[in-house]
């Protein structure tokens, strides 16, 4: 399953793009809901109880000790909001999954529907008018 994962994620298909948008925008608040109140606490209990979402690193200006992100950026520091990121890449991976698995579905029923109805099916008739001739040439012969 990781190996279609991976493929589906290299392949430059159009109509998965599309899909993976409108799935994404679909389970945006889902998604970060699930990455903001389940996973990030889960991260930030194993790394040392650190609120996950609120990492960052001050590049330039002041901020209050102990200060959370927003209240960082709206003291006009610059900030190295590594926590966001990593969030951000969560979320990604969790909706392209969601999108991979539901693609994968939709390519399953699409396969079932395709069965052609006109195909005739193999009946044996008996040898061919060929058949007949080249079998009793040889018995001819003999």
């Amino acid at each position: 399953m990781i190996n279609e994962f991976k493929d589906f994620i290299a392949k430059g298909n159009v109509m998965d793009l599309a899909v993976g948008i409108i799935i994404g925008a679909a389970f945006t608040a889902i998604v970060s809901s699930l990455v903001g109140d389940l996973i990030n606490p889960i991260i930030g209990l194993i790394i040392g109880g650190v609120d996950f979402s609120n990492m960052y690193v001050v590049l330039s200006g002041e901020v209050p000790a102990n200060a959370g992100l927003q209240v960082a950026r709206d003291a006009g520091a610059a900030v190295f909001a590594y926590g966001a990121f990593v969030t951000a890449c969560i979320n990604f991976l969790i909706i392209a999954f969601v999108v991979f698995l539901l693609v994968k579905m939709v390519n399953k029923i699409k396969a079932s529907a395709r069965k052609p109805d006109d195909v005739a099916p193999d009946v044996h008739t008996g040898p061919s008018e060929l058949d007949v001739l080249i079998e009793i040439r040889d018995q001819l012969r003999r």
